[in-house]
């Protein structure tokens, strides 16, 4: 009976460990499943983490932008193209006048805003040479002459044909002078400032023996009771044609067709015709522009090739 009565005790804490181990065993796994649940505290940190791993931070000092690279020397920068220029935040700096304006030297007192090299109210410094016109013709394809008062321009101030048709009066050291058209190209090594003149007109200043005499010479605005004309090239039709002015009092600076859309100018040639290679405008109305600006208008001509057609107009005297 003392034996029985002194294990029961025992038993009772055993039993009460046990109790207290099984408690805790559930509290445990009761902790472990809230932890563990969807939105958990586990999950939150590293949905958290993540957050913070892809999102930029909205601090500018945790996050500046990195500067692009500059171009290596060894490498030129690549070029702008136009979209790129155009959608730029800076505005770009304002190109210089070299950039923009064109190659040609200004005119003289604004007087022939269109004029090339040889301008008005300038006299030019040079030598005069003489060679045998024959007939007047030369470069410019005018024809034959009706004087021979003809020069040869050097190829500088003949400017792709734009001296052609010029009137020139030239002065020799004697005095003595003469005007002639230009009709004609002095190809290098004639100089700047140089007149190749028909042995006709430069008998009008010395001796033909003389060969080379120094000269001043200036560009003219004669009286003419002429008035323009216009030709055709050989071959030029609805589909391809070449325009010439012919008898213009000042040098001609521009010829343009009538298009749909306006005016269409022409590119033209070293041999004095204006060119539409897709056939635009032939045979339709012209437009002709002078130095000094002014504009004639022909209407009504038809394509005749090789045919001198006149107009009514005349550009005015200067």
């Amino acid at each position: 009976m003392a034996s029985a009565s002194h294990r029961r005790p025992l038993r009772k804490r055993r039993t009460a460990l046990v109790w207290t181990v099984a408690v805790a065993a559930v509290g445990l796994l009761v902790s472990l499943v809230i932890a563990l649940r969807p939105g958990g505290e586990p999950d939150t940190v590293r949905t958290a983490a993540g957050t913070a791993a892809t999102r930029p931070s909205a601090s500018p000092t945790t996050h500046k932008p990195t500067p692009a690279p500059k171009p290596s020397k060894a490498s030129p920068a690549p070029r702008r193209t136009p979209a790129a220029a155009a959608s730029a935040t800076t505005p770009p700096a304002r190109p210089s006048p070299a950039a923009t304006r064109p190659s040609a030297p200004r005119p003289a007192s604004g007087t022939a805003p269109l004029a090339g090299r040889i301008k008005p109210g300038t006299t030019y410094t040079g030598v005069a040479t003489h060679y045998d016109a024959k007939d007047g013709d030369g470069a410019c394809l005018y024809g034959p002459s009706p004087d021979l008062m003809v020069a040869a321009m050097n190829h500088a101030d003949y400017e792709t044909s734009k001296a052609c048709g010029a009137y020139i009066q030239v002065r020799a050291a004697s005095g003595a002078s003469v005007t002639v058209r230009v009709t004609n190209e002095c190809p290098l090594p004639c100089a700047p400032g140089q007149l190749d003149l028909s042995k006709e007109a430069f008998a009008k200043l010395a001796g033909l023996s003389a060969g080379r005499i120094p000269i001043t010479w200036s560009l003219l605005s004669p009286g003419t009771s002429d008035t323009v004309a216009i030709r055709y090239k050989s071959g030029s039709s609805r589909h391809w044609c070449g325009i010439q002015a012919l008898g213009h009092r000042n040098p001609l600076a521009r010829l343009e067709v009538r298009t749909g859309g306006g005016w269409s100018r022409l590119t033209r040639t070293e041999y004095n015709y204006f060119l539409s290679p897709d056939g635009t405008g032939c045979g339709g109305s012209l437009r002709l522009t002078d130095i000094y600006g002014e504009q004639l208008t022909v209407d009504g001509l038809a394509i005749r090739p090789d045919t001198v057609q006149p107009t009514r107009v005349q550009f005015s005297r200067r």
